[in-house]
């Protein structure tokens, strides 16, 4: 029996993430392995309701409280280092709080276990529930991410990572970042299965345009030498076929190329690896729930 560790960001969702500690519980009550849960509290200005829960599945629920707020991904950092430190466990699965990772599918990882007991699992987004603009954005962005560093990234947070693997990102800066980047960069023999975006529990998504922008150049900035290589090869060949014919027009895609250079270079100062590995002391308190 694998001892699974499930771990949620959250920042005043408090209605959806109890809804979603229901639902897991649920959910693992057939699988075969002990399933427990830590909540990471980026301090939330919300205060934490109380609630009666009756948990029969999961072993244990804590919750990490932070004094200061870090943002999804280095939550997601902090808890991965916290239980590496702290817990006994196997696998750790970082789920989003809101529902749009859907516990149903924490059969089909598990499941997957069963093939490749020692290998990274992600789930790969194969449908998604926002509208059209959303859609078309992130489209946008899974074009630019594979055309500027290679890289096909299917998968958000939504991954099982065997104990191997979270040895290396608690060593890894770019996970500090971007988690979905340092799985990318560290595991290139990954093992998926399907996901269908779930939605939101309750309440609009918050993943605006500007945070999927966010989102899209730190996942760029984890391969930012391969970026800054293909697009000054980019720059040189563009320039060149339109020498001839130059005009603020025609010069719109190199300076776009350029801004975007100039914005993954900052946003690529985010990785820092002894900030990382300071992350345990920004916990104000620990809170057992179960």
């Amino acid at each position: 029996m694998s001892k699974i560790k499930i771990l949620v960001p959250v920042y005043n969702d408090w209605k959806s993430v109890f809804k979603l500690l229901e639902n897991i519980d649920l959910q693992i009550n057939d699988l075969n392995h002990e399933f427990s849960i830590l909540i990471v509290n980026d301090c939330s200005t919300d205060e934490r309701p109380t609630n009666n829960f009756n948990f029969k599945n999961l072993k244990s629920v804590i919750m990490l409280n932070m004094k200061k707020n870090k943002g999804h991904a280095r939550c997601i950092a902090s808890g991965l280092k916290y239980i590496n430190e702290n817990e006994d466990y196997d696998y750790i699965i970082p789920m989003d709080g809101d529902g749009e990772d859907k516990p149903e599918e924490l059969v089909l990882l598990i499941n997957k276990l069963k093939d490749y007991p020692e290998e990274v699992i992600t789930a790969n987004r194969v449908k998604r529930s926002e509208g059209f603009f959303f859609k078309f954005c992130y489209t946008l962005h899974k074009y630019l991410t594979f055309i500027f560093t290679g890289q096909s990234i299917k998968f958000g947070n939504f991954i099982c990572l065997p104990k191997f693997a979270v040895n290396k990102m608690v060593q890894e800066k770019s996970a500090w970042s971007s988690f979905s980047g340092a799985v990318a960069k560290l595991f290139k023999d990954r093992k998926f299965v399907p996901s269908i975006r779930g939605e939101r529990y309750f309440g609009p998504s918050k993943m605006s345009f500007i945070n999927l922008l966010k989102h899209s150049l730190s996942i760029i900035a984890v391969f930012k030498m391969t970026l800054l290589i293909r697009s000054i090869f980019f720059l040189i060949i563009y320039l060149f076929l339109v020498a001839s014919n130059l005009s603020l027009i025609t010069l719109l895609p190199a300076v776009g190329v350029m801004m975007m250079m100039i914005s993954v270079i900052i946003l690529s100062k985010r990785e820092n690896l002894l900030e990382f590995k300071k992350s345990l002391e920004n916990i104000s308190n620990i809170d057992r729930i179960k």
